[in-house]
């Protein structure tokens, strides 16, 4: 479903949390146009998905042994926003700006998972050096902006980076710049003063971003249609005269192509996108979550929709790979995770000497 700046519909609000609402909406989006992708394309995206779930089911097995430590978030369910957003853009060349579920957005931006996973043991050799942790993952030669513990907080770094991008084209004569930022963030946040107010300076400013909103239904223990007056967020764009655009966040080839829609728009000058994805974590806000507030019913009828069991139906239904061809990515990336885990593991600790490095300056 899109929206060019329309009046909403006004409806009764639905505060039911079972599955039947969510199936309703499922079924009640204008489109569900995939994108059209070739077999290089296909098979990449299916291993940027597979490395997100088993990359973090290995985090919930360190954790569970004693082996990670601190709050660590996992991304399973919610792949198909990462890959089908970030692999439609250019990497290193477009900016990305994460929450603190960022492990999933660090490997789709191309952070190796060697890099991703030591910086969740605390290691020096972490993308972040050791210092931020599982919810602070930051590289700059992968234009990730970073991962945000207090929600909100990287929509307005998002924009800041979208600014940069018009001021070196319109002020300082770059006619090359055109670098897109995509901002994530869950339907926790958009109730929030960063987002309103980021929105409308992006609008009014023309601004090349993606405002992407992973809307799992849940902001930590609160269900998403108790918290908001209006729970479809992508109608939310209609009051700044927005492009909005709510897609079906469990087919990465439908995210792919709204994804690719709202780029278009970003680069031809024609401002900002509230794209909001539909979508659905399969575990607990963290993993020190019970997960006892979810009715079972729910989770059963989002497992049915699972990102990458869809994914490889429409591989095999279009030809463009076999089961044979996922099987071998599978094993491929199970191996990358396991090196992960041993690099992480056998890494150097942060030297204590090196404690008030990256805090300030330091001479060139």
């Amino acid at each position: 479903m899109t929206n060019e700046a329309k009046s909403p519909t006004i409806k009764p609000l639905d505060k039911g949390l079972g599955a039947g609402e969510h199936a309703e909406r499922l079924s009640g989006l204008a489109t569900n146009e995939q994108a059209d992708i070739d077999k290089g394309t296909g098979l990449e995206i299916f291993r940027d998905m597979t490395l997100g779930r088993r990359f973090e089911d290995k985090c919930a097995e360190m954790y569970y042994r004693g082996k990670m430590f601190g709050f660590v978030h996992l991304y399973n369910g919610q792949e198909a926003v990462s890959s089908g957003v970030i692999g439609a853009m250019k990497k290193k060349h477009d900016w990305f700006c994460s929450t603190y579920r960022d492990h999933v957005h660090a490997l789709s931006a191309g952070v190796p998972a060697r890099e991703v996973m030591s910086e969740l043991f605390g290691k020096e050799t972490g993308c972040s050096k050791g210092r931020g942790g599982s919810m602070h993952l930051f590289s700059k030669e992968h234009h990730l902006l970073g991962g945000y513990a207090f929600i909100g907080e990287g929509i307005p770094v998002a924009v800041g980076a979208a600014f940069t991008s018009r001021y070196k084209k319109d002020a300082l004569g770059d006619k090359n710049s055109d670098a897109v930022t995509a901002a994530f963030f869950g339907d926790g946040t958009c109730n929030n003063g960063q987002f309103f107010e980021c929105l409308n300076m992006a609008q009014l400013w023309k601004l090349p971003i993606l405002f992407v909103v992973e809307n799992n239904k849940w902001a930590i223990g609160m269900a998403h249609d108790r918290a908001t007056s209006e729970p479809e967020i992508w109608r939310k764009a209609n009051s700044f005269g927005m492009a909005g655009e709510e897609v079906n966040g469990m087919d990465v080839l439908a995210v792919r192509a709204a994804a690719e829609r709202a780029i278009k728009r970003a680069r031809d000058g024609e401002g900002p996108t509230l794209l909001e994805c539909l979508t659905y974590r399969f575990r607990g806000h963290s993993l020190a979550d019970p997960d006892e507030l979810r009715q079972q019913e729910e989770k059963q009828f989002w497992a049915e929709r699972d990102p990458l069991k869809t994914l490889e139906k429409d591989l095999i239904e279009r030809s463009l790979a076999s089961s044979e061809e996922l099987r071998a990515i599978e094993k491929e990336i199970d191996n990358e995770v396991t090196d992960a885990i041993e690099f992480a593991l056998n890494a150097p600790e942060p030297s204590s000497e090196d404690l008030t490095k990256y805090i300030w300056a330091e001479e060139q």
